[in-house]
Order: C-alpha cells, then sequence, then structure tokens
C-alpha cells in the first residue's frame, strides 16, 4: 500500500511541476523544467576471469543488455538571489527486470512495468545569497552534486550526490574561498546482537560520517589553481547497516566478537572507504573481524592540489596530486594462503599524480595523459598504501572509467568504477575528431600498470581482486598489466537529440603465475583470464 502510495505521489509531482512551467505568471515564481532520457542497448563482458576452481565464471552471465533511464530537474525561481532545485531520476531500468540489485521491490521494467522502486531523488536544495554580501556569498542548502576540486582525469577521491551545506565567497576577479560541509552517513546502524544475546547497543549511535572541506580557486590569465583540503569524521558503527536493509543482525555464537563485522556497497560508496578492511573482505580475505575499540570516533584527511595551464592557447595543460589519510580502526586476523593466521592493521593512506597535455586543432584535440597511485607494499601489518575514496569518478578512460556517457554498468554495460588506486598508467587521446558535420569522435588507448606488491596475492583470490570491476578498478600487483581501446562516437540528429556507440576491449595481460600463488587450495589454482570488451549504443533527449 505505501509503494502504491509512493507512485501515486511521485506522479502527482511531476504533473504539478510540469503544470506549474505552463501556467506560472510573470509576477510569481519561474519554474523551469529541464530533463533527460536515455534508452540504450549493448554487449559486453567486464569480466577479467573465465574460469576459476574448475567452473566457467560468465557461463551465466548475460552479455546482451537494454536499459533506460528519465531525470526531471525541477528550478523554482524567485528572483536572481533565491531559487530551489528539485531533480528526479526513474531508473536505471533494465528491460525484462522486476526485482532490484538488492532482490527486493521492483525495478518496473518486467512485464507490466508499474515499477515501485525506480522513482529515486538525486537532488533537492536550496540556493540563496546572503544579504548584504554584494552578490559574493552564494550558499548552496540540501542535497547536491559535489564534486571535489580536481583536473587532469577527474577526482579520485568524491565527485556524487550528497546531502551538504556549501557556501562560495568571491574575494576579487582572481581568489575565492569555498567551504561544504557533508554528512554522506548518519542514523543507518540498528544495533547487533552478540552470540544471540539482546541487542548491546542504541540504533543509530556512532553511525555518522562528516566531511568539511576549504578550497581557494585562484584564477589569473592563462592558470587555475585550486588548493583543498578535507578532514572528517567516522563514527565506529557508520558502515554497519548502510546496504538498505532495516536491521542489522549479526550472531557469531561461540566466538567472542564484540565489533560486528563491516558492510559496504551503499550506492556510490566506495570500497576503498572502509579502511582496507572491506577492501580486503572484497578480495577474499575472510574471517577478517576488527578487535574491540573504545574510541567512538576515526579521522579522515584528504588534500589535494589541481592546476590547470592555458597561458599558450590552443596548448593547454593540466596536473593533479592528492593524498589521502584514515585512520586505522583496530587490528584484525588475516589468513595467509588460506591457512598461517597473520595480524593486520585497518590504517589506509596513500597519494595520486595525474596530467594532461592537449593541443587543440579545428579537427580535433590530441592529447596525451598519465597517472601514478601508490600501492600496498605486502606488509600487513602497517595496513594499506592505497589512497583511500569514497565515491571516485576517475574519467580518463570510458571503459574503466568516466570517460564516456554517464551510463549504467550492468547487463552489458560494464564500465568499471575506476579510482586509480594501486595502478599507474599512460595513454595517448584524439578528442572530438569530426570529419562529418555533426559526428565526434574520441579515441584513446591506455596502458595500465599495478603499483601494488606481488605478494599481496597470498591474501586474496583472484576471482575478487581481478573479477569484480563493477566496486573499483582491479587490484593490480606489479606483474600486471591491462590495454585499454576506446572508441566513442556521438551523434547530433537533432537539436535536442543524439546517439552515442561507444566501443571499448581491455586486453588482459595479468599474471597468472603470480595469482596462482594465491590463498586459494592447491588443486583449485586453475584460474584462467580473458579479455573485457563492451559495444553501446544509447539515444538521449534532453531539454
Amino acid at each position: 500500500m505505501l509503494r502504491i502510495c509512493y507512485i501515486k505521489t511521485a506522479v502527482f509531482l511531476f504533473s504539478f511541476a510540469m503544470l506549474l512551467a505552463v501556467y506560472s505568471r510573470a509576477d510569481a515564481v519561474e519554474f523551469k523544467v529541464g530533463g533527460e532520457w536515455i534508452v540504450g542497448f549493448a554487449v559486453g563482458d567486464g569480466s577479467l576471469i573465465r574460469k576459476e576452481e574448475g567452473h566457467n565464471v560468465t557461463a551465466n552471465d548475460d552479455t546482451f543488455g537494454a536499459r533506460q533511464r528519465f531525470r526531471l530537474q525541477l528550478d523554482a525561481v524567485a528572483n536572481e538571489v533565491l531559487s530551489g532545485t528539485l531533480f528526479f531520476e526513474i531508473g536505471d531500468q533494465t528491460w525484462g527486470r522486476n526485482a532490484d540489485d538488492d532482490g527486493v521491490g521492483d525495478q518496473g521494467g518486467a512485464l507490466g512495468a508499474d515499477g515501485t522502486r525506480a522513482i529515486k531523488l538525486k537532488n533537492a536544495y536550496i540556493d540563496w545569497i546572503a544579504p548584504l554580501s554584494k552578490q559574493d556569498l552564494r550558499i548552496r542548502m540540501g542535497i547536491q552534486a559535489l564534486t571535489l576540486p580536481n583536473a587532469a582525469g577527474g577526482s579520485a577521491i568524491l565527485d556524487t550526490d550528497v546531502a551538504a551545506i556549501s557556501a562560495s565567497y568571491l574575494f576579487n576577479e582572481n581568489i575565492a574561498l569555498t567551504v561544504a560541509w557533508m554528512r554522506p552517513l548518519n542514523d543507518n546502524f540498528a544495533g547487533w546482537t552478540l552470540g544471540g544475546n539482546p541487542q548491546r547497543h542504541s540504533t543509530n549511535y556512532l553511525d555518522n560520517m562528516d566531511l568539511l572541506v576549504l578550497s581557494l580557486p585562484i584564477t589569473f590569465e592563462g592558470i587555475r589553481l585550486t588548493p583543498w583540503v578535507m578532514y572528517g569524521i567516522l563514527g565506529k558503527y557508520a558502515l554497519n547497516c548502510i546496504d538498505g536493509e532495516d536491521h542489522y543482525q549479526r550472531v557469531y555464537g561461540n566466538r567472542d566478537y564484540s565489533q560486528p563485522e563491516w558492510k559496504t556497497n551503499a550506492g556510490e560508496l566506495s570500497s576503498t572507504l572502509t579502511n582496507y578492511l572491506d577492501e580486503l573482505n572484497d578480495n577474499g580475505l575472510n574471517d577478517a573481524k576488527l578487535s574491540e575499540t573504545n574510541k567512538p570516533y576515526f579521522s579522515m584527511f584528504w588534500v589535494g592540489l589541481p592546476v590547470v595551464i592555458d597561458i599558450w592557447d590552443p596548448l593547454r595543460i593540466e596536473f593533479d596530486i592528492n593524498y589521502g589519510y584514515v585512520e586505522s580502526i583496530g587490528r584484525y586476523d588475516v589468513l595467509k594462503r588460506g591457512q598461517l593466521r597473520q595480524r593486520a592493521d585497518s590504517r589506509r593512506q596513500g597519494w595520486l599524480a595525474k596530467a594532461l597535455v592537449e593541443y587543440k586543432f579545428d579537427w580535433g584535440i590530441p592529447g596525451i595523459f598519465g597517472w601514478y597511485a601508490s600501492g600496498d607494499d605486502g606488509d600487513m601489518k602497517n595496513g594499506s598504501e592505497r589512497i583511500p575514496s569514497i565515491a571516485g569518478a576517475a574519467s580518463f578512460t570510458s571503459f574503466s572509467g568516466y570517460g564516456g556517457l554517464d551510463w549504467g554498468a550492468k547487463n552489458g554495460m560494464v564500465e568499471w568504477q575506476a579510482d586509480y588506486s594501486g595502478t599507474w598508467g599512460v595513454g595517448l587521446q584524439l578528442r572530438d575528431l569530426s570529419f562529418l558535420e555533426d559526428l565526434k569522435h574520441t579515441i584513446r588507448v591506455a596502458w595500465w600498470g599495478g603499483t601494488n606488491s606481488p605478494s599481496m596475492v597470498e591474501y586474496m583470490e583472484s576471482r575478487h581482486a581481478w573479477n569484480e570491476g563493477g566496486i573499483d578498478n582491479p587490484y593490480l600487483t606489479t606483474h600486471d598489466s591491462l590495454l585499454e581501446i576506446n572508441l566513442d562516437n556521438k551523434y547530433k540528429i537533432y537539436e535536442n537529440f543524439t546517439v552515442h556507440l561507444d566501443l571499448g576491449y581491455v586486453f588482459n595481460m595479468v599474471d597468472t603465475d603470480t595469482w596462482n600463488r594465491s590463498w586459494m587450495e592447491p588443486e583449485t589454482r586453475d584460474t584462467q583470464k580473458q579479455d573485457a570488451w563492451k559495444a553501446q549504443v544509447a539515444f538521449v533527449y534532453s531539454f
């Protein structure tokens, strides 16, 4: 009943918004409506593993998928100093699919449609200018799209929708100050049980994550730089029960573990946020339970310096340097090669440097790009040396990143969610190449390498480390590499209607000899690799 009411309410809001946009009076609030429809079809296989433990990993996976998505943005503009924005999304809806990713509810793509969970609220915020500030202090409050300052390949740390307050003050035409407070997580912890005993902690307690960002955009003729810093606190229960379940209940039986196992994958939340513990679990490190800690909150810290130089137009140079640190939340046991138990630390810290050089011609924009990110040193006792992230959206490439159309990643839509951690790479690209009017092409070739110690495979399963690219980029050691090729095409059919054809291929040069030293039993170490590929077409109507 509640789901039916939810759908009816959403339909009513949509209809009401359209009516307001049409019939609003000139002397009242002005309503502006914008949106986007995408219908796409794709074939592909994003797995880098074909066979493991004697089983064909990809035999039961679909290679073809059809999906659609609709976005609607409503702006209520009172005047030049006050407005509000409401942004809905319907989808992504897989054609023929009823259940959501968590197995419950409806996508509305199956026979009869009538989806009950496809409508989502992306943004809802107020924009206003502080009085007496001469329009120099602009404030945004609410759920909003927020991206950390970046250059050369997007933000590998945070680029997502989040509940926040952001404010920007313009000192003069060259210098500004931006401040933002974000609350990505709060009130998701439903308590836990221990050995069947009643709940031991109050619900929604010590489960918030808060982030504070300060940035200083500096702009002069031909150069822009934005030094920034972000500090955060993470409650000891913040990552429990953030996968949408109503209750979190972990029963450990006779084993007296006082800290519940962490759960992840809340929307776009990167697994790297979990201070290495979840990343290790994702990579097959079983029995990784944290020791008890009396500390209620843990510190997180990031710093960055993106720089854009276009003094010598048409030459453009971009580079970006980032560092991140997440405090240890405790120590835990981990298995080495499935047998020897060792102690490990959950601290995570690392750095990333990336750069892009482009030269613009009338017929296209050739460029060269590259990056280097720190990797794990193989010593579990000192934690991880990979840079932590919250919701990265690296965009150098369009298969292992977000360099193409902002579109899905399942059922043939097989792009990975790259954050560059533990990898290095170099690539060539030819962007916006055009031979015919309204038709543009982008060609990229990128070589990926790993910066993680090969000894780390003794704590992992290859299936989890470099098969599940939908979470983060594959885990690569210094013995591993990938060669990625992209061909992205965009044709403008009408003023508001375009068609995208994206092709991608990843040559898999992961070293199976190295990964056969993983923690799996010797008789099961028969992993066979394969290349990854995709071909997708998407029709986009925007207004």
